[in-house]
């Protein structure tokens, strides 16, 4: 039963990347505003049906790859070391998180966040990609902190630590000439709490 089940856990998941791809494919050809879930669904050769059973919109099949990858930037954070400061946990797994992408798939992941970058019709979507998780990672970083407003701090780095992120990879998606990392780098470093 675990084997058939794990199974079928794998088959949903390549189909949810192969709806995702065929967007960005799509995207990228014909641009944002002209690709329809139906192309999408054609594209990954299922139906139009089988595309709502995953996704709810096209742009959540455009940005369901930063959904993904900030679903793993959250795992990376639950492993830091208790002893580090909440922002020194973030910013540990964010490092690691951009060092572990390879060149070949930062240079494709820079091209298609580029043709859908400024986007006006797509920036809602990419804000929500954002906080659909933010409440999870507040939670987390809940834990490691103590004393009074133990929450509402949580909250307040976790929103300066997102917002710090989306204008990280603005500035590498405008100013590419340094690698990701060390822009990340960068601008983690100048949003740093006094307090950690």
């Amino acid at each position: 039963m675990d084997e058939s089940t794990g199974l079928r856990e794998r088959k949903k998941a390549a189909t949810r990347l192969a709806l995702h791809e065929a967007a960005l494919r799509l995207a990228a050809e014909q641009g944002p505003d002209r690709v329809t879930v139906e192309a999408i669904a054609d594209a990954a050769n299922v139906s139009r049906r089988t595309f709502s059973n995953y996704f709810s919109s096209k742009e959540e099949a455009l940005y369901h790859g930063d959904t993904m990858r900030l679903r793993q930037l959250l795992d990376l954070i639950a492993t830091q070391p208790a002893d580090l400061t909440p922002w020194a946990a973030l910013s540990r797994a964010a490092l690691r998180h951009a060092d572990e992408m390879d060149g070949e798939t930062a240079e494709s992941w820079l091209n298609r966040r580029r043709r859908l970058h400024g986007n006006p019709g797509l920036l809602a979507h990419q804000v929500a990609a954002y906080t659909a998780i933010e409440r999870e990672l507040a939670g987390e970083l809940g834990r490691r902190l103590t004393g009074p407003d133990a929450t509402l701090r949580a909250r307040i780095l976790t929103a300066t630590f997102l917002a710090t992120l989306r204008v990280a990879v603005q500035q590498w998606l405008e100013q590419p000439d340094q690698p990701l990392t060390d822009t990340l780098r960068t601008a983690l470093a100048h949003a740093a709490p006094a307090a950690g």
